[in-house]
């Protein structure tokens, strides 16, 4: 009977001074107002460094967002569009990682709740690897986009335009730059290889 070298249950914390969750609505139906979350967490658990077994829980801070004018920032936490004072987290809940295709990248599927919402979603994510930084702990990073319809959250607000079209896009392209830091492991119980019994060992 062979055991296996048991494998660690490994905890990892975002880096965020080198992380940021970005996103970007057309305006106007000709440019592109761009923003961002600045106070964010997760929960991030993975067997050993297989990110194909992930466990991820992130949660965003609503009133954190910014764009850059703070009478839009007041406007977006407004009930037009977050409500930030009665729903005061984004949430993303992953429960299936796809397993890298020949470039690298992942499709992670998961549940994204918003205002009172929650709707499953598709990610695509970049693995930038695996390092180890001058002060000896082990870093990953990833590069995360998407693609979401934001009425199908009920952030509904719009106004027409002269020339056609709307003021704001119904859709919302979702960009993440994610650095992790492997915090905790814990060892799993090793695996035993199954014995087989013949005559001879009877």
């Amino acid at each position: 009977m062979n055991i296996e070298a048991p494998v660690q249950r490994v905890k990892w914390t975002i880096d965020t001074v080198h992380s940021e969750i970005t996103f970007k609505v057309r305006h106007l139906m000709i440019a592109h107002v761009k923003g961002s979350f600045k106070t964010f967490d997760a929960s991030i658990h993975t067997t050993g460094n297989d990110f194909t077994t992930a466990e991820i829980d992130v949660w965003i801070d609503t009133s954190s967002i910014s764009t850059g004018n703070a009478d839009r920032d007041a406007h977006l936490k407004g009930t037009d569009f977050f409500d930030a004072e009665h729903h005061k987290q984004i949430t993303f809940v992953c429960d299936d990682v796809e397993p890298a295709d020949d470039e690298g990248n992942h499709e992670v599927w998961g549940n994204l709740s918003m205002k009172g919402v929650t709707r499953k979603i598709k990610l695509n994510v970049q693995y930038g690897g695996i390092v180890q930084d001058p002060w000896g702990n082990e870093r990953t990073g990833f590069s995360v986009t998407g693609k979401i319809n934001r009425s199908e959250w009920g952030l509904t607000w719009n106004k027409g335009i002269e020339a056609g079209g709307l003021m704001v896009s119904e859709e919302v392209s979702i960009t993440c730059e994610l650095e992790l830091v492997k915090t905790a492991g814990k060892d799993l119980a090793p695996v035993a290889e199954p014995v087989t019994l013949n005559k001879s060992s009877l």
